[in-house]
């Protein structure tokens, strides 16, 4: 098998943590041969001698890191580090702890769109809370699992979902659900992709419930194309 460089296809987020509640740094690694990991907070090594009661696992790819019980003096930048034969990927985020709370509030809400086929969309929204709201994208009620074709990203309080490349399939509901233990907020927008050959979007008559059973339709389309050239030329040489 091809030796493959490291590389994070889910980086690490920031994490804004209650003081005396439980701290998660989670990263997806991708790599082979399979890479080593180390974490550092603000450039220094961290084990279990560096930070007693700390959590450090690796394991199908996902490196994870968890404070059972933070305090204001576990603050800082926190780094994960992934190494193989073919070279090294770094992730960086901030651990604040604090002493107060707040619910999730959407200080940018999504906002509904309408694209071309084959075009890249990308619904971001803004969400703060303390402590740090878990967040996830939905299509139809659906949750979106972040893949090559349906990218979730974070960057401080910016979640983005990024379709690489939209097809009238992808039209529908998507909204955004942002949940702590103090509270709840959700944001709902429409989006709608046109067809090559359609003024507006054809009538939805499926829902799709996964990014896998979206690959496959996409790839069905494929080859419907390749095919149906392939008779074309058959068919003008004969």
């Amino acid at each position: 098998m091809t030796t493959k460089a490291p590389t994070f296809t889910q980086p690490l987020q920031s994490v804004v943590a209650l003081e005396g509640s439980a701290a998660t740094f989670e990263a997806h690694i991708s790599g082979f041969p399979v890479p080593e990991v180390s974490w550092y907070r603000d450039g220094q090594v961290l084990s279990a001698a560096t930070l007693p009661g700390v959590q450090i696992s690796f394991s199908d790819g996902r490196a994870k890191l968890v404070i059972p019980t933070v305090t204001e003096a576990n603050s800082g930048r926190y780094t994960v580090q992934a190494t193989n034969g073919s070279g090294q990927a770094t992730s960086t985020a901030e651990l604040l702890v604090t002493a107060g709370t707040a619910p999730p509030n959407f200080s940018q809400r999504l906002q509904s769109m309408t694209a071309r086929q084959g075009s890249q969309v990308r619904l971001d929204v803004r969400v703060t809370g303390i402590p740090t709201p878990v967040v996830k994208f939905y299509r139809d009620g659906v949750e979106i699992q972040s893949s090559p074709d349906f990218q979730i990203l974070q960057e401080g309080d910016l979640y983005s979902l990024i379709i690489a490349e939209a097809y009238p399939e992808d039209s529908g509901t998507y909204s955004v659900n942002a949940t702590n233990n103090v509270g709840r907020a959700t944001s709902t927008a429409e989006l709608l992709i046109q067809g090559e050959e359609e003024a507006v979007p054809a009538k939805k008559t499926k829902t799709i419930v996964s990014t896998a059973q979206i690959s496959q339709t996409r790839q069905a389309r494929i080859e419907k194309v390749y095919f149906s050239k392939t008779t074309q030329v058959r068919l003008e040489c004969g």
